[in-house]
Formats: C-alpha cells, structure tokens, sequence
C-alpha cells in the first residue's frame, strides 16, 4: 500500500467521504487505511451473502437499493452525518465495468448539500478485482494506492436540482484529477 495526502483526512466528522469504486477489496482498504472512514453505503444485494453479509454488518454499513432512491438508506445517511460521523459512498454507484470513472448518480451531492458537510475525496488504484487475483495468483502483493485530496464543499445555488448536477460534476471532476488519465474515464476532459 502507498498512501498519499492521510494528513488530508479530517480529525473529525462530520464529512463524506467520496470515493472511486474499483473492486471488492476497496471497502477493506479503506476501512484499513483512513482514520476513522464511518458508515459506508454498501449494495444491499451483498447481504444476501451469508459470511460476507454478516461481516458487512458487522462493520457498520448502511444497506442501500441501488437503481432506485431509497428513503431509508438517505436518512441513515444523513442521521449519521447529524451525528458528527464520517459517511462513505462511491458516487458512481457501482463497481466500474471499465477500470476508469463512470457517471455519477446525483446522490452523493444530494447528501452533501442537505447535511452542509465538507466533502473528502479518496481514490483507489490498483484494486480491480482481475489486477488483485492475478498478483495472488503469483504469490506477490498488488500495488495499490491510496490518495486522499483536500476536503471542499459543494456552493449552494439557486435551484436544487442545479445544485445537485454542479456539485456531482465538481465531485467527479475532483475525484478525476486525483487519478492517473487513464482511470478518468467519461471525466477523462479533466485536466490536473
């Protein structure tokens, strides 16, 4: 592991933590590597697993519908980040089909905007899944990179709906600068 920017990390909540979704291990190494990374969203399809479920619950998460909104996993939300806590999701949505960035959903500044917390950006390189088997396969470690940008916080403009579509392209662009070019996907036209 190479980490990057941990001094970055806030001291204390409350904030969301916004990340890129690469693979399974992600959700580990976060929870291994940040100070204190909270709650994270976590597809509820996962529970059904009968180890990695429980495990999952263990942890803290917060049981999310995606493809849908899903009242009760955006009040967890929310009521952990009233309560000073750090609240994890990967804006995307859902692991990347690509092995680069894709469309946001809107959630992530949704939250934001509604609890008025700062933002922190963490992206992952190095734990796709093919990338991760293929190192075990060859009993070496993956080389995987962890860097956490400077916290920000999405401006209040007049109209939700606006606000919510320039914070999700602020985030995503954000996170994009902290990606090699390749890993930018759709947000490949950002530039450092």
């Amino acid at each position: 592991m190479t980490i990057h920017g941990l001094e970055n990390f806030p001291a204390q909540g409350p904030a969301l933590v916004v990340t890129n979704h690469l693979g399974d291990a992600d959700l580990l190494v976060l929870q291994a590597c940040l100070p204190a990374c909270g709650e994270i969203l976590v597809k509820i399809e996962l529970y059904d697993f009968p180890l990695l479920g429980g495990l999952l619950e263990a942890f803290g998460v917060i049981w999310v519908h995606r493809g849908r909104p899903d009242r009760r996993a955006l009040s967890a939300a929310l009521e952990g980040l009233r309560q000073g806590r750090f609240v994890a999701l990967a804006p995307e949505g859902r692991e990347s089909l690509t092995g680069g960035l894709e469309p946001a959903t809107e959630g992530a500044a949704f939250l934001a905007l509604k609890a008025g917390v700062p933002l922190v950006p963490v992206t992952l390189t190095g734990t796709q899944n093919r990338l991760l088997v293929g190192h075990l396969k060859r009993l070496c470690r993956a080389p995987v990179v962890l860097r956490v940008g400077m916290p920000f916080v999405l401006s209040p403009q007049p109209g939700r709906r606006q606000a919510v579509q320039a914070g999700t392209r602020r985030i995503m662009e954000t996170l994009a600068r902290q990606l090699p070019p390749e890993q930018r996907g759709v947000y490949a036209y950002v530039r450092d």
